[in-house]
């Protein structure tokens, strides 16, 4: 059954291009060609190259090949295919340029609501077992992919481009000079979505020792680990300017700032060891070492500003219940039994 599946994917993208060669849409014909029903092989990169190319060009050009792409992600029931579909969107991310960039940004606007935005969190292909187990890698990876849509608009530029900013962009800035700039608001709206970035990451699928053994084998699911491995380094980076940065304002946020600093970390330290342990590129040791130490001072240092600002707070809030008392207490406001009523003699003294 499995062959014969294999022969019927084969048959659907020969068909599947050779409709979009006769039809001279170049863009479908990149796309079917990058996103073929092989559950092993990732597409090659000249033609996700090809695919970019393709949409090179006005915005219109950029729009119809964005919606061409999602337009496959979300008709296919297929986890390869829907696999390749969300690679390509993640090449977009990396290699695309800002045209292509905005227009998968502004596909699914935030009013949607959530961070569901490529809708894939039920999908199944229950076609075949490794279809099945594949399907896990859909939904992680698509959540992946949303979480930096997410981050992307939170910081106002995809922070994962491989290209050079535009000069308006402000990841032309240098990044220590760009987070001093912030408020404390913007810095924690900030932090928060690249912590988010983080925890789903630490999320990956996980199965047992025999299919562990089989994806060991697949290169389409090694080139999206690999990906998100790159991205967890790069939001780790991101992430350290942030807490450097806010290491220099420790004396300048209110209590509710403090609060959510220390809650944001916390989340931060408890997906280290899973953060570790799926990306071998950040295995503790040196700079990344170094990281966590200074994540985990800066959430001590909080906490106990967090604690002091509270006591302070209940010992003000006692001084002024004992004011208020004392106000009634003062001799001066006190009334004797003599002002209770006032008589017009005082023979009654």
């Amino acid at each position: 059954m499995t062959k014969l599946r294999e022969i019927i994917g084969i048959i659907k993208d020969k068909a599947s291009q050779s409709k979009a060669a006769i039809l001279s849409n170049r863009a479908n014909l990149s796309l079917l060609r990058a996103t073929s029903h092989d559950p092993s092989t990732p597409p090659a990169h000249h033609k996700l190259s090809t695919l970019l190319s393709s949409a090179d060009g006005p915005r219109s050009s950029a729009s119809a090949a964005i919606s061409i792409l999602l337009r496959r992600l979300h008709s296919t029931h297929s986890s390869a295919v829907a696999l390749k579909c969300l690679l390509a969107a993640h090449h977009v991310i990396r290699h695309g340029t800002f045209i292509l960039q905005d227009q998968l940004s502004t596909a699914y606007p935030c009013s949607r609501g959530g961070r569901n935005y490529l809708n894939l969190s039920h999908f199944r292909d229950r076609s075949s077992t490794t279809s099945w187990e594949l399907s896990s890698w859909v939904r992680w990876y698509a959540h992946h992919i949303e979480n930096i849509l997410c981050a992307s608009r939170t910081l106002g530029f995809f922070f994962l481009s491989a290209l050079p900013p535009s000069p308006s962009s402000p990841a032309r800035e240098n990044k220590e000079e760009r987070v001093s700039c912030l408020t404390n608001g913007d810095l924690l709206r900030e932090l928060d979505s690249l912590v988010a970035l983080i925890e789903g990451i630490t999320k990956k699928p996980h199965h047992n020792n025999k299919i562990e053994e089989d994806y060991s084998k697949n290169k389409l699911v090694d080139e999206v680990v690999g990906l998100v491995e790159e991205d967890a380094v790069m939001a780790v980076s991101e992430v350290s300017a942030r807490v450097n940065e806010f290491k220099e304002r420790m004396g300048l946020l209110s209590f509710g700032e403090g609060v959510e600093l220390v809650c944001i970390l916390k989340r931060l330290e408890e997906c280290r060891e899973q953060l570790v342990a799926c990306c071998s590129c950040l295995m503790e040791k040196g700079e990344k070492k170094r990281f966590w130490e200074c994540v985990r001072e800066l959430k001590e240092v909080a906490g106990k500003n967090v604690l002091c600002t509270e006591e302070e707070g209940k010992r003000v809030g006692r001084s002024e219940r004992k004011t208020e008392s004392d106000r009634f207490l003062d001799g001066r406001l006190v009334l004797n039994s003599v002002d209770l009523v006032r008589f017009p003699s005082s023979r009654f003294f």
